[in-house]
């Protein structure tokens, strides 16, 4: 498999050891001007740019990203930053999806 160095990372998203819920999730530590070595498909080294080894079989450049080494969800919205708590306690009254949509609520694209 070889190496894969990811460098110049805006912000690299540590996360935290064991899974976290509610309000534990808006806390997200991450480094700054780092860096990220893939070794055999594993990670083997993370750290500040500075101590970013030099040479890898790959080396992608990721200036101005953030990067996330972990599992994600791949059905989350990042892009929407308010609060469904309404829409939730609709589903639970009974309303539907198009009577949500109707109200301006929903997942639009």
């Amino acid at each position: 498999m070889g190496s894969t160095l990811i460098r110049n990372i805006k912000n690299l998203v540590i996360g935290h050891q064991n899974p976290v819920n509610g309000t534990e999730m808006s806390n997200l530590p991450a480094q700054e001007d780092a860096f990220i070595l893939l070794e055999n498909g594993k990670v083997s080294a993370y750290g500040k740019s500075e101590y970013a080894p030099e040479r890898a079989d790959e080396i992608v450049d990721a200036a101005g990203k953030m990067v996330f080494p972990s599992f994600v969800d791949s059905h989350t919205h990042l892009v929407y930053a308010a609060s469904r708590e309404q829409e939730f306690v609709d589903r639970i009254k009974g309303l539907t999806y198009e009577e949500i949509a109707a109200r301006g609520g929903g997942i639009l694209n």
